[in-house]
Order: C-alpha cells, then structure tokens, then sequence
C-alpha cells in the first residue's frame, strides 16, 4: 500500500495525486491509501477525508457507474464544476462573471440509456457497473425520474425476445406527456414474428412508442414533450435536455438575452427547445441539420395557439455554415451546438451584424475555443451560467451572453 495526498479533481471526476496517479471517489485534500497500477490506485482507503465528503445518497453507488460524485458536497460539485469553466476560458485568456450554478433535483432525470441482456435464466437490466462491462440491476435510482422505474422490467422482457446472451440492447427511455418512450438499438434483425411481439411488449407495457433500430414498432399515443406553448413529439433517440428543471433553467437565461428582440435565429435548433418559447415574443428562424426533428418542431408550432412565424431550415452547420450576410437580418441568435462546438458557424457569427447571442454548450473546451473568436472580434463575454442538470457526474452545461461590440 502506498499513500497519497489528492491535490485536485480530473475533469472526469477522479482525484489526482502527484505523478500524477488518479484516484476515483476521492477529493481535494484527502490523504489516501491504496495500491498503485500503472497510473491508477486500486483498493483506496481513505486515511483522512476531506470536510466536503458526504454519504452517497444511493445505495447503489459502489458499484453502479452511472453517477461519480455522490460522495462529494453538492456546494462542492457547484464549485467544481464553475471551476471547470473558469480553467477552459482562462486556456483561452478568457474571464467572464459567473452567475451562481443552477443544479437540477434528484430523481429529476426523464431520460435514461439502460443496458440489457439475455442470461440463463431470463434477463438483466440496469447500467454498466462502475469501470466495467457488467450490467448492475439498479432497484432504486437516486438520478431518475421514478415514472423510468418500470423501464426496467420492459428492458429486460426486451432483452429475451429480442437480444442474444453474446450482445446487449442498448435501451434509450424517455419520459413524456403521454408515458414511456422506448428505443431500441443492437438487437435481432426485424423479421414478423418479432416485430408482433414486440408490438405486445407495447401494448402490455403502456409504451406511448417503441422503437427497434430507428424504426417505429408501435405508438400508442404520441410521445410529446411540451416546449413552450407548443407540444412536441420528437422522432425516436433525438436530442433532449436530460431534466424539464434544466431545461427551464437554460430556457430562462436564454430567455434573458434575447429580451425584446424581433427575430432571431436558433442555431442547432433540435426539436424546439428554445425556438418554440421564444416565438411567443419573436419571430424565429429555426435551422437544424436533422430533417426529422425539424418536421416534430413545424408540426408543434403549426398546432400551437398564439405563437409568431417559425419558419425551419435543414442544414449541416458544420459543413454549410449560416454565412455572416444573412444572420444581418436578425436581432439576436441561439447557437446550442453539440460537444464538437460551432467553429465554422461562429466565425460567421463573429462578423454578423446580430445585437445579443445566447450561448448554450455542453463542452466547456470547445465553449472557450469558439468564444476566443467572438473575443477576438470584439464581442464581450457578458456572463456565464453553469446548469447541472447532469447531478452526480462529471458533464458541465452552461448558458452564457455574447454582445456585440457597438453594444
């Protein structure tokens, strides 16, 4: 056994001593010990803990993988997590104002990705075990919404029928408005039989839809999630916020930043998130690269009451970005790319005539490297917001403001 003093916390929620060795569910300050492989230390005890280590709230957490830091303060997680954003904007010669972080409740997650397989004697589902391939049966989730609880027994009814003991289903749950929505990926080759039980599997179950491979098996009734005025039913496996709480959070200070602006252009759009809300006040342009998820957008919008224009575009931003000429027509922009961040796109946004930008990331790197650009143009990086809607983990999401430089 070798001792260790943790000096800081990893950007993947491990605990780093000199060396540097990693050691998980440790924190700042702690002295360790434990047994050194390679980079890593095995069998950790700890000799003195830190004042911010508490009692993982889920009895699951030793051995399930889904969450890291239960063991740490929820003001400590916050404080790390900002922290996390300060160190990528200062990489850039960045500085900004930090607004408190908002982090979502327990047990407020509406989506879910399970694992599941076929055994001996029926089936197991649940998440992958902490470091491990191993599926762990999770009877009580401390991260998501109790209505995902029933999920389980569906996975693993899926699993049998479906799945083969060499593989396992990937199984995507999703809350909304009118029960569970199921997608499916890794499992046999449609052929009738299995699509009629799987149909049974839906109806017994109460899914609003099922899934197979992005191909719709059966929908009960619509699986809609409500943004804004407008209710949505977005084609299977699409993007969605992980927590309603989260979302609200992100939507509010999105919601900030545009203000009174007339039109606006939503970049990376997905399903509506924040173009729908906005259109009670503004007239919004939506530009997404799925064509799918666009077509769930126009369809809530045109059902919707008392919203303005939303009119939609299907483009690869990252191949085909919104050239700085046409953004001059817009008063402000959301731009919520995913974790690869925005490079082309926001060297046009850059050079655009736009008052105010809302910036959405779920990348703290790729966020600091795309507003060095902004930066460098003369736009001000007015304030950042972390939203945890990720508790328990190592993800970062954020809302910051972007002015432009005659403002």
């Amino acid at each position: 056994m070798e001792r260790f003093e943790i000096q800081r916390l990893g950007h993947q929620g491990d605990g780093i001593a000199a060396g540097p060795v990693f050691a998980p569910l440790t924190l700042p300050g702690e002295v360790v010990e434990g047994v050194r492989d390679g980079s890593r230390l095995t069998e950790i005890r700890i000799i003195t803990p830190s004042a911010d280590r508490v009692a993982p709230p889920c009895r699951h957490f030793k051995s399930c993988g889904g969450c890291l830091l239960q063991h740490a303060s929820d003001d400590f997680v916050a404080q790390w997590k900002m922290g996390v954003v300060r160190t990528a904007l200062e990489a850039q010669g960045l500085t900004a104002t930090f607004r408190p972080v908002h982090t979502s409740p327990a047990q407020s997650r509406r989506r879910a990705g399970l694992s599941a397989r076929r055994t001996k004697k029926g089936a197991i589902a649940g998440f992958h075990g902490r470091a491990s391939g191993t599926i762990v049966e999770i009877a009580d989730c401390e991260l998501v919404h109790p209505d995902l609880k029933p999920a389980l027994a569906v996975a693993e009814r899926l699993a049998i029928i479906g799945g083969s003991r060499k593989g396992e289903l990937a199984v995507l749950v999703t809350r909304t408005l009118n029960g569970l929505d199921i997608a499916v990926t890794g499992g046999k080759p449609l052929d009738g039989p299995l699509r009629m039980e799987l149909a049974q599997v839906a109806e017994a179950s109460g899914l609003a839809r099922l899934s197979w491979d992005d191909e719709v098996i059966a929908t009960r009734m619509p699986p809609t999630q409500r943004m804004g005025r407008a209710e949505v039913s977005p084609p299977p496996g699409a993007f969605l916020q992980a927590t309603e709480d989260g979302e609200a959070a992100l939507l509010s200070a999105v919601q900030e930043i545009i203000g009174d602006a007339g039109r606006v252009i939503d970049l990376f759009a997905g399903c509506g998130t924040f173009a729908l809300p906005l259109a009670e006040s503004a007239e919004v342009h939506a530009v997404e690269g799925s064509a799918a998820m666009l077509a769930a957008l126009d369809k809530g919008w045109r059902m919707a009451q008392g919203l303005k224009r939303v009119t939609t575009e299907a483009r690869d931003l990252f191949r085909n970005p919104v050239m700085a000429q046409d953004l001059r027509g817009y008063d402000a922009a959301v731009i919520d790319p995913p974790r690869a961040g925005a490079e082309a796109q926001v060297a046009d946004l850059a050079q655009s005539g736009i008052r105010d930008i809302a910036f959405v990331s779920c990348n703290p790197v790729t966020f600091a490297r795309d507003a060095r650009v902004m930066v460098d143009a003369g736009w001000h990086l007015d304030w950042v917001q972390v939203v945890d809607q990720f508790r328990w983990s190592s993800h970062v999401e954020l809302v910051a403001r972007l002015t432009a430089p005659h403002m």
